[in-house]
Parts: structure tokens; sequence; C-alpha cells
């Protein structure tokens, strides 16, 4: 693994909660088996804001160590064009120069037990783009090197830019719909119409159930969820939710209710309308913990509790969704920004003012 700096490019760096810096640095240059990216764009994660934040889950706290390895460039949403390849790195990754790539958020080890039995999303290492430099930094920068376990996806040229920006929290939320385990008699609920949430609504759409529900309290999300085809959407702040689901379900409650607010109310209030017996889905990342009944979970509903994490095998799958038009970025992406910008970006992608926001590099805005 080369770590020689070329010419220099810019990057926004992680140095610690609340201290990030627009700085210049070396421009990454491929080893053996490694690519290197010139980033067209990288989106703003809600998991990037709680980093910024200072979120303990990223910088520990009461004796538990950071998760973060600081200074880093960050970005885990990121594509680009490949523009310098190592030696063999083009045979092993089946990739040609100038080709449109995005690589998944986690940089495997491939040894742990979790990468040898296919399941490498939960790998013991966990070293993610962004967050980690250990194996390569992440993509809010002008250019990017992808490692040799990296798992590099090809994106057809008939893909927008805005749709190929959003191929990340697409995978996630295809995998927590998948985890959901939708049947076509089932009430399902997702509580959430941010980026993540918008994208479950239009596969959970795509899975047929008997009623799509999704709860908001912006307006503005919550027709864009009723454009993407939810059947009902519910305001807390103006609607009776458990009232409303109680008529869509005789009273009993909703089969799945999918968890994407990552604020603590969406846990409970979960926990309230699932009926016994019901399949609730965690997927969001949250800035604290969060306080629940357990009792509920077993002795009252015997609920089916599964965590969603990251987007395993889901990329081809989001890809192939996009070209045939049954997927979309449209509406979801509302905003975007140059490098230069960025402080602005981020203050904006952790507004309610906002739904995604990119940052392009290079790009004038």
């Amino acid at each position: 693994m080369s770590t020689t700096p070329a010419p220099d490019m810019q990057a926004v760096v992680c140095h610690g909660p609340k201290d990030y810096r627009l700085e210049r640095v070396g421009k990454p240059v491929a080893g053996p088996n490694e690519l290197v990216i010139e980033i067209v764009a990288c989106g703003i994660c809600a998991s990037d804001c709680k980093c910024h934040s200072g979120a303990a889950m990223f910088w520990g706290g009461d004796g538990k160590p950071a998760w973060v390895k600081a200074p880093v460039i960050a970005g885990h949403e990121f594509f680009g064009y490949v523009v310098e390849a190592g030696p063999g790195a083009l045979e092993h990754f089946d990739v040609t120069i100038g080709q449109r790539v995005i690589a998944e958020q986690i940089v495997p080890c491939g040894k742990c037990r979790y990468c040898t039995s296919g399941s490498y999303h939960m790998c013991e290492v966990h070293n993610i783009f962004g967050f980690q430099r250990v194996v390569a930094d992440g993509g809010m920068a002008d250019y990017m090197r992808l490692p040799p376990t990296a798992r590099v996806h090809k994106i057809p040229e008939s893909i927008s830019l805005n749709d190929a920006a959003m191929i990340e929290p697409m995978a996630c939320a295809v995998h927590t719909v998948n985890r959901a385990d939708i049947q076509l008699d089932d009430v399902v609920v997702i509580a959430g119409a941010g980026p993540l949430g918008l994208g479950m609504v239009q596969i959970a759409k795509l899975k047929t159930p008997k009623k799509l529900v999704v709860i908001d309290m912006v307006p503005a999300r919550l027709a864009l969820a009723k454009a993407f085809g939810a059947d009902v959407t519910i305001n807390p702040a103006t609607d009776d939710g458990r009232a409303i689901i109680d008529s869509l379900t005789q009273g009993y409650g909703c089969d799945v209710y999918i968890e994407t607010t990552g604020v603590p109310a969406g846990v409970t209030q979960g926990l309230e309308l699932i009926r016994k017996l019901g399949r609730f889905v965690e997927f969001s990342v949250f800035g604290k913990e969060t306080s629940a009944d357990w009792s509920i979970i077993g002795d009252r509903k015997e609920l089916d509790v599964r965590g969603s994490h990251l987007g395993p095998h889901c990329y081809p799958v989001v890809i192939d969704l996009m070209e045939r038009g049954l997927l979309t970025s449209r509406g979801i992406v509302t905003h975007d920004f140059t490098l230069d910008e960025w402080e602005e970006a981020f203050k904006l992608a952790n507004s309610l003012d906002s739904i995604k926001v990119l940052l392009k590099p290079g790009r004038a805005a």
C-alpha cells in the first residue's frame, strides 16, 4: 500500500468533534491492486452530522475508546471515475480507466469469521470509509484511494449523477426492507421520511404490502412519501397515529415497523404501534442511548426485533432498479455544494430544510 503523496488536493478532514477542516492534502497514489478515483459527488449522511457533533457512539466516553480514527478525510457516500490503477488493479476489480464506479462503505478484512462466511458487512475489524483512515480515507475530497479489499461496483452511464450519489443509502434501504420480510397482507409502517426512509418507501412499495404507512414530522417529506407510493401518511404533531393504525388493522397494530428516525421517540412509538408477534426492524444511527420497556418485546408482544446494518449484496440490486426506473433520487437530493462550502453544507444537512445534501468537488455552485 503506497502512502507517497503526489500533487495536493482539497479534502474535508475530521480531526475531532466539531473540528472538521478544509485542507490541502497529498493526492493518493494507487499501490498494487488499488484504484484512485476522481470524486464526482459525496453525500452527507446523518451519521456524518452526528460524528461532527460529537455523538458518543463515534467518540467514546465512560471508558469506551473512540471508534473514529482521526485525522481522517470524511465521507462514505461517494462515487467517481477511475483515474489511476496500481499493478493488477484493473484485473482485480474488473474495471477500466475512465469507468464510473462506487465502492461499498465498508472495507472488509476478508479474514474474520464474518467475511469468510459471506457476512462481510459485519467484519470484525470494521473499517468504514470516512471514519477510520487505517485502510483508506473517505470521499469528501478531490480524489480517493480504493484499497484491494474494497468492494467495487461499476455504474452505468445511463444512471444520473444524483441517482449514482444515492446508491450507497439506497443499498442500506434495500437491506433494511429485505430484513423486514414483507408479506402481501402486511400493514407496514416506516417511521422517518429522510433520505433512507424515502428510499425504503419506494422499495417497500415494490413488495406490494396491503398498506404502506409513513410517519414523519415534516409535511413536505410526507408529500414525497405519498408520491413514492405510501398509502397513508401520519404527522405525529397533528395526527393520532395509534388511532389511524388501529383503523387499518382492526385494532391489532401494524405487522412490520421499520425505525429510521434516529431519535428515541421513534423506538417507543414503534413498540406501541406494532402488533403482537410483529417484526420490528431497526436501522438508525442514534446520537445517544435510547431507553424502552423491554417487557413489551418479550412478555407482552413477543416481537421479532431485527437490526439492519449497511447494504451487503445490495449495490447491484440498487443499480438494476435505478436502470429500470423503479428507484429514484428525484426529490430526495435537494442541495449540492462544493468542498469550499462544506460548512454550509453540513449545517443544512443537519436541519429539516434539506433531505439529501451532496458535496461535488470542483463543481461551481
